[in-house]
């Protein structure tokens, strides 16, 4: 290119991102609240650094590859509009790339569900010299990290530097991310902070209320998805668990299992649950292979993504609070849709009998891995336990609950 486009970081994404912006050391670390602009400001980094260094390469991790599409990939693509800079980018969803076309750097994605494609890639230009892994708070076991951060090794020219780059909401204090990055002591290949939507300046008054309401109704949550603290948990719903990877065929294959599916509404500020497992009654077992979580999805969406799930003509139980949602559902041809039964207690029944089981949860099921290690009991305003659980980390837990009260028998009886 012959010629030279300026802009204004300053004007294109605000404030509070200049050390992010200008590190070059090892580890670029930002946990941060919702709209503290942190995948965005990440995105276009990238894309400007890229252009600036005709030798590098970018490869962008989540831990499930089909979530890159809607949010990585998707923010790339608004930074280089953003930047006016379409003219220069080719964007590919299969295989999902971006390639800067004057020089023919490339910006990778992959998923840690095939690990072999996240350790295989080789670059046809320059070297692969910078990672972003977005959502680094879905990766439980820092074993997959160190794999992860192996992979970018070996020489770099001059001017030119590795780095891995982690983004992440802080729902959890004991994660390993806090330690190994934010207690670590004073080191010059660490870059850690904390951004919050209080530095955005793009945010307005509509927006602003959203946090000022959660404030005052949900102190607790405010902390983390306001202010960007990290999450204090303490006293899990749910503490019989463990991630593994599993084939839900085989498991099947045992006697006395039973496929179990449920169904919680969601829309504008809560998301949409759907949760798929396998109950094995012998073994005292609950296997979750599969999960919808999205925000925004009306009925027809549902449907839709079920369908597409192939999960259309399994029994599933659904949150009766929406009688009108379920009949919209069975009218499309969810003819197996059933509301769930509630009464007094049902969720300290429910609760109660999941605990008698051990919870095995898929890789590939991060939302459901996300609840689970934030779903706690309640407490008082003098800190004590209470007999219920919390009103939050909540929507694949009570899809969880619906779909378990379809097992029949006495062990499964929630009336």
């Amino acid at each position: 290119m012959n010629n030279v486009k300026r802009i204004s970081i300053q004007k294109t994404i605000g404030k509070g991102y200049a050390d992010f912006w200008n590190f070059k050391g090892r580890y670029r670390v930002c946990k941060g609240s919702r709209a503290s602009k942190k995948s965005k400001t990440t995105a276009i980094n990238f894309i400007s650094k890229l252009m600036q260094h005709p030798n590098a390469n970018l490869l962008v991790i989540r831990k499930t590859f089909r979530t890159l599409k809607d949010s990585c990939f998707a923010e790339l693509n608004w930074a280089i509009t953003k930047l006016g800079v379409q003219q220069y980018w080719d964007a590919k969803e299969s295989p999902l790339e971006l390639t800067y076309k004057p020089t023919g750097q490339k910006i990778y994605f992959r998923g840690l569900d095939d690990p072999l494609k996240v350790t295989s890639i080789t670059v046809k230009v320059g070297y692969l010299c910078w990672m972003w892994i977005e959502e680094a708070y879905e990766i439980l076991n820092e074993a997959d990290f160190d794999i992860l951060d192996e992979s970018i090794r070996g020489e770099v020219p001059e001017g030119l530097y590795k780095q891995v780059t982690l983004t992440f909401n802080p729902w959890n204090e004991k994660h390993w991310i806090k330690k190994r990055f934010f207690d670590a002591k004073e080191d010059i290949d660490i870059l850690a902070k904390t951004t919050n939507y209080l530095c955005n300046e793009f945010l307005d008054d509509a927006d602003k209320r959203v946090f000022e309401r959660m404030k005052r109704d949900n102190p607790r949550r405010y902390q983390v998805a306001g202010l960007g603290d990290w999450g204090i948990v303490d006293g899990l719903v749910f503490e019989n668990w463990e991630e593994l990877v599993f084939d839900k065929n085989e498991i099947l294959k045992r006697s006395n299992t039973k496929t179990a599916f449920g169904l919680d509404f969601g829309y504008t500020n809560d998301p949409t649950a759907f949760f798929c497992g396998i109950v094995d009654q012998e073994a005292k077992e609950i296997y979750v292979f599969d999960e919808i979580y999205k925000e925004g999805m009306s009925n027809k969406i549902i449907f839709e993504e079920v369908e597409r799930k192939g999960y259309k003509k399994e029994k599933i139980r659904a949150d009766s609070a929406e009688p009108k949602s379920i009949d919209d559902l069975w009218n499309l041809g969810m003819k197996n849709i059933k509301r769930a039964r509630k009464g007094p207690d049902s969720i300290n029944n429910g609760i109660q009998t999941i605990q008698d089981y051990k919870i095995i949860i898929h890789p590939s099921c991060v939302n459901f891995l996300t609840e689970i290690t934030n779903y706690t009991w309640a407490q008082d305003k003098f800190g004590k336990k209470m007999n219920k659980p919390i009103d939050d980390f909540n929507h694949m837990m009570d899809a969880m609950r619906y779909a378990l009260e379809d097992i029949q028998g006495d062990v499964f009886s929630f009336d």
